[in-house]
């Protein structure tokens, strides 16, 4: 395992895997949302040119991999009715995914989105899996990647 850490984002980044954490300073998006900071892990080799959300990498994805985002809004977003879920979800399931929550629907991928608040900022979870049917093999190793996230 490597530790990457910045802008109060911190993550064990699993062997074999890769990460990267980007931003920490305020940004406009085209969609009029303003980023600060955004984390990307993989168990696939990421590509140097991708969207905030992953595009460009997951349709490089083959079934058994995984692609976890952590995606910070701005302060203006934090505790609004979208984002009024408390804290970061440690334990997902099955049930949690649908392949309608996908940014760009892959055949055979699943993805989750959860919006939430911690420690006073504002971010979106977004998971996409490899393989919607095998999602209940694969959903172990995200949650054993986000029990070590870590949000200051």
């Amino acid at each position: 395992m490597s530790r990457l850490a910045r802008s109060g984002i911190a993550v064990e980044v699993p062997a074999g895997w890769e990460g990267s954490i980007d931003g920490g300073e305020l940004r406009q998006l085209s969609s009029g949302s303003i980023e600060a900071t955004r984390m990307h892990v993989s168990s696939f080799p990421l590509p140097v040119e991708r969207g905030s959300f992953g595009s460009g990498a997951t349709e490089l994805m083959a079934a058994d991999d995984i692609l976890v985002v952590l995606f910070e809004y701005g302060p203006e977003s934090a505790g609004t009715p979208l984002f009024a879920s408390q804290g970061l979800p440690r334990r997902l399931s099955t049930d949690d995914f649908d392949r309608n929550a996908l940014q760009h629907a892959i055949p055979g991928q699943t993805g989750l989105q959860h919006f939430f608040t911690e420690r006073g900022r504002a971010f979106c979870l977004y998971v996409v899996l490899g393989s919607h049917i095998d999602r209940a093999e694969l959903i172990p190793r995200v949650n054993d990647l986000l029990a070590t996230v870590e949000i200051s």
